[in-house]
């Protein structure tokens, strides 16, 4: 079926997540530091990390919201850091009550997030311009702040940037169901498993995260098997459009763990994988 409507992810599809998250990890890490009254790299922080990072499980770790894995912890600079966070209060003995926990981490999350530089991929530009060309709509849909995505992207000046729509505070990563009752999103599985090579289930039923998509497909009268998805995280970019019957495209990143090559390939020719974001756009011409 031909594309109608295109969606993508912001952070680390669009951007180099990694030099924008240098100056949040370092932001995270000093305010931790603060509020434990110890510097946390003298306290393991290294130790934490590079085991998580090496660890044969790696891709079992992962950010956790409500007792449930909702995306994996070395996807991003920011995923990981709440992950190794949580590591060291556990090593450390501190801030033992959960929700407490929870509370402090999202909150220094949402701090750090600020200080995020803006370092677009080279060829975020011209794929954008491609894409705002071929006069389909276009739509990012992010966990970031509406604003900042916003801010960047006049920055950067697309050709046909007033026509690029945004969506933040997506929050793909909760687990509940839309504000509204939806037949559609209640017949979708709770959760999806890529056998032999990822143990914990994948959890697909993200509300906010839906409705995000049911307003663009509502008001561009298209439907998820005329979307293309682009995202750099299957499980929270791709994982639930796709069980829509969405197309998606998986940016691949320097670290894409085993589970989501293999998600991807499990789709056929509703998937495709590439590092560049120059592969989004033969995608459109079917």
């Amino acid at each position: 079926m031909a594309i109608r409507c295109v969606v993508l992810d912001f952070d680390g599809t669009f951007t180099d997540v990694a030099a924008e998250g240098a100056p949040f990890v370092q932001h995270f890490r000093r305010r931790l530091s603060e509020v434990l009254g110890r510097d946390v790299m003298e306290a393991g922080w290294g130790e934490v990390e590079a085991g998580v990072v090496e660890s044969a499980g790696s891709q079992e770790h992962g950010w956790e919201v409500g007792g449930r894995v909702v995306a994996p912890a070395l996807a991003d600079p920011f995923l990981l850091s709440n992950f190794v966070a949580r590591r060291l209060c556990d090593k450390l003995g501190v801030l033992t009550d959960k929700a407490e926990r929870v509370s402090l981490l999202d909150g220094l999350y949402r701090e750090a997030y600020a200080q995020v530089a803006m370092a677009f991929k080279p060829e975020a530009k011209e794929v954008l311009e491609a894409l705002l060309d071929t006069g389909l709509p276009v739509h990012v849909v992010t966990n970031a702040h509406t604003a900042t995505v916003e801010a960047k992207l006049t920055k950067l000046a697309p050709r046909g940037r007033e026509r690029l729509r945004v969506s933040g505070d997506a929050r793909k990563f909760l687990i509940e169901p839309p504000t509204t009752p939806d037949a559609v999103f209640d017949a979708l599985p709770e959760t999806v498993r890529v056998e032999g090579a990822l143990a914990r289930p994948i959890y697909l039923r993200r509300g906010r995260y839906y409705e995000a998509l049911r307003r663009i497909w509502t008001e561009t009268d298209t439907s998820p098997e005329t979307t293309l998805v682009a995202g750099d995280i299957f499980e929270l970019d791709l994982a639930m459009p796709a069980a829509l019957g969405a197309q998606v495209q998986f940016v691949a990143r320097t670290n894409t763990l085993e589970y989501e090559r293999r998600a991807i390939a499990a789709l056929g020719a509703r998937g495709g994988m590439d590092t560049s974001l120059r592969a989004i756009l033969p995608r459109l011409r079917g």
